[in-house]
């Protein structure tokens, strides 16, 4: 089967099908993106993938559209909108193009539906509302900023605003399913790195990771701090409690906040100290040997908050 056309409807486009042609011109590079309403052309056939137009949903026949009357839905019920429908079809696909090992093909795949697609579904469905101050900032609606203003009649403005958002579109899918494959990647560092560590409050990683899913998968609840080198320093940080929200298993200590170099090595006594934020949940050393110091140091200071040995 050789696929020459990705056909879509015309006019004003939606985050949907717009990332749904992400995933689709990558795994069609020859393909040409049609969009439009014509029934000549939102058809099935041979030659094509129909996406968000046609109102039939149909794998086999290769048309994924949402819009009728009895839509397509989730195992759980909640709707699909075509870049759900894509994903659960085309997905793991998707991803075998990034070499992304056979073994982590479901995980990655469910983890971007649950963390990616879902919210692009139910926005598109009216079932979710971005809200608060960062609405206008929710992928969704970042990209149909990019649709022509309501008075550009010009010929072609759709196509050429179309063209222009799935550029940028392409950027953010790629980036977060890379984002995705690092994170399980990290993972086995940090799981070794726990092992390593046994019963000691801080955990040194040979470099800047993701660790706190592997941590909270290993039930390492002793963890405090982690430490690790960057470009030409050494970082100490802090060990979220939650996924979401900024509160620490344990803070650097007050007195060590929004201090630099002197004035950071007098208060804490650790020579190479450099920085440390005033919200205390990282600091910075010269060398991995200041850097534990000062880990030390932190360790000691949230025991005696706790009055725990």
């Amino acid at each position: 089967m050789t696929i020459a056309h990705l056909v879509t409807h015309s006019g004003g486009f939606h985050a949907d099908e717009l990332l749904s042609s992400v995933v689709l011109t990558r795994l069609f590079p020859k393909a040409r993106i049609t969009r439009t309403r014509d029934a000549a052309w939102t058809t099935p056939a041979p030659d094509r993938v129909i996406y968000d137009v046609g109102r039939d949903h149909d794998p086999e026949r290769l048309i994924f559209d949402h819009h009728q009357k009895s839509p397509p839905l989730r195992d759980d019920s909640q709707p699909y909108s075509s870049f759900g429908l894509i994903w659960r079809h085309f997905g793991r696909d998707y991803l075998r193009t990034f070499g992304v090992p056979d073994g982590d093909l479901d995980m990655i795949h469910a983890a971007f539906d649950a963390d990616f697609v879902l919210p692009i579904d139910l926005v598109d469905n009216g079932s979710l509302s971005p809200s608060g101050l960062l609405a206008d900032l929710s992928l969704p609606l970042l990209l149909e900023s990019l649709k022509p203003v309501f008075d550009d009649r010009s010929p072609g403005a759709d196509d050429r605003a179309f063209d222009h958002a799935l550029t940028i579109a392409r950027a953010f899918v790629e980036a977060a399913v890379a984002r995705k494959a690092a994170k399980l990647r990290a993972e086995a560092v940090v799981m070794e790195a726990i092992a390593a560590a046994g019963e000691s409050r801080v955990l040194e990683l040979p470099m800047g990771m993701p660790f706190r899913s592997a941590i909270e998968k290993a039930g390492a609840d002793h963890l405090l701090f982690v430490v690790h080198p960057r470009e030409t320093d050494w970082a100490l940080t802090g060990i979220r409690r939650e996924a979401e929200g900024f509160a620490l298993r344990a803070d650097l200590p007050v007195g060590w906040a929004g201090l630099t170099d002197a004035a950071f090595e007098a208060a804490s006594g650790v020579p190479g100290s450099r920085f440390c934020h005033n919200a205390r949940f990282i600091a910075v050393a010269a060398d991995r040997e200041a850097a534990l110091q000062l880990a030390t140091l932190a360790v000691q200071h949230a025991r005696a908050l706790r009055g725990t040995a």
